[in-house]
């Protein structure tokens, strides 16, 4: 499972990316200390690093200096707005800079594709009695094959990757579709309904008021 160190000195933004995160698929720790962060990485293993910049201890740029060598991605994630700040934290190596307050699918996003970047992906991917290969590009349900078209897969891809979080139509139609999304059209809503019919999801794949479908699982 691809693990995440979560370092902010404020514990409702780390529970709250943690929440988010684990729901998503990931693994997550979190500290609120710049050298309890430095001790961790050093004990463990992480494949990439949310890393706020005023932090006590040691700050982020510091942090970001010692960890610089190990090669780990880092995303800053920050109240420092200034494009002085998000300058000097990208040319520290940082993969990406993101500006508090932010949506959480943002940050989800962020992460993919930080991932992506770095070769760093989830070979299988479950929710519930639902099983993806990715590498074999194949899907079960309770063992037994589940044929999918392309647009299927690509939706089942980012409904699990993204569990218990409210996905835009908007953001899904783009990223499966690679188009902007049309208000007036069902072509999304068609797929999401023959996906619930296909994986037993009736109850799971929820459609949310003004903007789009989330999958609940436990």
């Amino acid at each position: 499972m691809i693990r995440i160190l979560i370092v902010d000195d404020e514990k409702t933004i780390c529970d709250l990316i943690d929440i988010n995160l684990s729901a998503a698929g990931y693994q997550c720790k979190a500290v609120q200390d710049g050298l309890a962060a430095i001790d961790l990485i050093e004990r463990e293993h992480f494949d990439l690093i949310l890393l706020d910049i005023m932090l006590p201890g040691a700050d982020g740029y510091d942090i970001m200096e010692y960890i610089r060598p190990l090669k780990i991605p880092v995303i800053f994630i920050t109240a420092k707005h200034d494009v002085k700040d998000r300058v000097k934290g990208l040319k520290l190596g940082a993969e990406d800079y993101l500006v508090k307050p932010f949506e959480v699918v943002e940050l989800v996003a962020r992460v993919e594709v930080v991932l992506r970047r770095y070769n760093i992906a989830e070979k299988t991917l479950t929710a519930g009695d639902i099983v993806v290969d990715m590498e074999a590009h194949k899907v079960t349900r309770g063992g037994k094959p589940v044929a999918l078209t392309n647009k299927e897969y690509g939706l089942l891809v980012l409904f699990i990757q993204n569990k218990n979080v409210a996905l835009f139509k908007e953001r899904l139609y783009e990223k499966v579709w690679g188009d902007e999304y049309l208000s007036d059209s069902r072509t999304l809503e068609l797929h999401v309904q023959r996906l619930r019919k296909k994986l037993g999801w009736e109850n799971n794949l929820v459609a949310v008021y003004k903007v789009g479908y989330r999958l609940e699982v436990d």
